[in-house]
């Protein structure tokens, strides 16, 4: 960080422009607006870089500032603070006014600079996000699969464990596709053929026109869904052994953290060596309580919440595997 600064810049940045305010000590002002383009960035890179700035300073809203922090980031330092600890300092009103005050918290610094993850993490970390949020959408259709099966009595779930593994699956497309009870079986692993006289109770239900066509979209969706993940995990992993193996074999030693939990720990994480103890990693992923002092009284509230939620989510899910494995 630098020690003295006499010249900053504060960029209150939107989808599709910014507004730059450059702030000295000896009061002088400079206020510019950019479109978020690429010619645009560039001009305005060549305007702080002449301005002789010593600082860029913004909020880290949304991923709007990516491009032109990486655009200045080997040219002048950038500071991308948390937005709700510098709306703490006062109350946001225009855009001009926005970017003038965080040039003003710059020239003071008085900004937090967040953790800037490397371009190749970054996209790293953007795999693992988007397959957690396709699994969910899987989820959302996989449930309502679940709610076109109900009316029509089909209670896979008393045969199968799973009715989306793939012996459920082949039973779903026989039943959707409007094969028989018997080829419906023939197409089952021996294991799941014991139960044959189950099936066929559940089987003989006969499933509605209007059913069938909406569930063979839903087994579509999954399927798709389903090949898009393997290839996103595919991607996933690769890069995680290519550049990360000795802290995935670490982190995969301790109960309950499989591959996709040690790769997600470290896409949102990053580098562990930021962190000069747990508590402080603990801290930055919102895992402490909220601590409120009145007098010599302390109260402990929620946890803070204020790191990534998918490295909560992981760790929820990873305590629960080995709680499991406890058992």
């Amino acid at each position: 960080m630098i020690e003295v600064i006499n010249k900053a810049c504060g960029l209150d940045i939107h989808k599709l422009f910014f507004i730059a305010t450059i702030l000295c000590r000896s009061g002088e002002k400079q206020q510019k607006r950019f479109n978020r383009t690429d010619d645009d960035i560039l001009t305005f890179k060549k305007w702080v870089i002449s301005e002789k700035c010593n600082v860029v300073a913004c909020e880290s809203t949304s991923d709007f500032w990516v491009p032109i922090h990486d655009s200045l980031i080997n040219y002048l330092p950038v500071i991308v603070g948390n937005a709700r600890d510098m709306k703490a300092f006062t109350h946001k009103k225009t855009d001009k006014l926005d970017s003038e005050f965080i040039a003003q918290l710059a020239l003071n610094n008085m900004i937090q600079p967040s953790r800037i993850f490397p371009i190749d993490h970054r996209a790293f970390r953007s795999c693992i996000r988007l397959r957690h949020s396709l699994v969910q959408k899987r989820t959302d259709i996989k449930n309502k699969a679940h709610a076109i099966l109900a009316p029509e009595m089909f209670n896979l779930k008393n045969v199968l464990t799973d009715i989306f593994g793939k012996n459920g699956i082949m039973i779903l497309s026989g039943i959707s596709s409007g094969k028989s009870v018997d080829q419906i079986i023939a197409s089952l692993s021996p294991n799941v053929r014991k139960k044959s006289d189950q099936i066929r109770e559940v089987l003989n239900n006969e499933i509605s026109q209007s059913a069938a066509f909406r569930l063979q979209i839903c087994l579509k969706l999954i399927k798709s869904l389903d090949d898009e993940i393997e290839v996103l995990e595919n991607e996933i992993f690769n890069y995680a052994y290519n550049n990360h193996k000795h802290e995935m074999e670490i982190l995969m030693s301790v109960p309950g953290i499989g591959k996709l939990g040690a790769a997600t720990l470290i896409a949102e994480i990053g580098d562990f060596n930021d962190f000069s103890s747990g508590d402080k990693l603990a801290s930055w992923l919102g895992l402490v309580p909220n601590v409120y002092q009145s007098a010599d009284k302390y109260h402990n509230g929620r946890i803070t919440k204020r790191g990534p939620k998918e490295a909560r989510w992981i760790l929820t899910q990873i305590a629960q595997a080995a709680a499991k494995n406890e058992k």
